[in-house]
């Protein structure tokens, strides 16, 4: 049922964590288990979480000048409100948001520069997401997309990126403590809740853990299989 290390893990009542080793480092996930089968909803706690940049002025050719911020959640994503670059996330084509963004994202990777407290490798910008503005304290659901890697839209409001929105309300004093929001996905509509529940440091960043909630459905299972004779059975290391 979960996998801690690679470790089968029995599951336990009422909720069971799931210790999930991700690029960006450990991540503890909460399943809900009622003794035959997993419910909903699911959580996760994240890695430290922390704002690189805000309110940075880019030129994105075709747009103009226009303002955005810069959050870490595990990656790093730029945001906006789409409104500064002529659109609705909650209205506008797909297509179109698409392109605005990757353009951003285009713009932002060769005007600024990342810095990751831990690892170079993780300081680069994944994506860019368009938001309704909508990032003062609200128990209303705020809309965004998510415009990530090679122009991949996501499904969800994204927890990485429910993560680094987080991250940047609170540094902005917009949210507290344990004050929880609401994100509504612009392509399906689903809904993941956020909020920052413990202040830390990370390298020189102040930084929070954040907690993001969210359904989960199971969509399929693999069996992995590991011979004696396999010289690679134990996994290898680059130098």
């Amino acid at each position: 049922f979960a996998l801690d290390y690679g470790l089968v893990a029995a599951p336990v009542r009422p909720e069971t964590a799931v210790r999930l080793r991700c690029p960006c480092g450990i991540v503890t996930a909460f399943v809900p288990w009622d003794g035959s089968r997993s419910g909903n909803p699911v959580r996760f706690h994240s890695v430290p979480a922390f704002v690189a940049a805000t309110d940075l002025a880019i030129d994105v050719p075709g747009h103009g000048k226009v303002v955005v911020d810069i959050g870490y959640g595990g990656t790093f994503y730029a945001f906006l409100s789409a409104e500064q670059l002529g659109l609705d996330v909650c209205s506008s084509k797909t297509r179109d948001l698409v392109k605005a963004a990757s353009a951003v994202t285009e713009a932002v990777k060769k005007q600024f520069k990342l810095h990751h407290p831990e690892s170079e490798d993780l300081a680069f910008l994944y994506g860019t997401i368009l938001t309704d503005g909508k990032d003062a304290f609200s128990e209303e659901p705020t809309t965004n997309i998510c415009v990530f890697a090679d122009e991949q839209v996501d499904r969800s409001p994204t927890g990485s990126g429910v993560t680094a929105r987080i991250a940047l309300q609170y540094h902005k004093g917009l949210i507290q403590l344990n004050q929880t929001r609401t994100f509504r996905s612009s392509t399906t509509g689903s809904l993941f809740t956020g909020k920052a529940v413990q202040a830390t440091k990370f390298g020189d960043y102040n930084a929070v853990v954040v907690e993001v909630s969210g359904e989960a459905f199971y969509t399929g299972t693999a069996t992995f299989t590991v011979e004696e004779e396999d010289p690679l059975k134990h996994g290898f290391f680059f130098k």
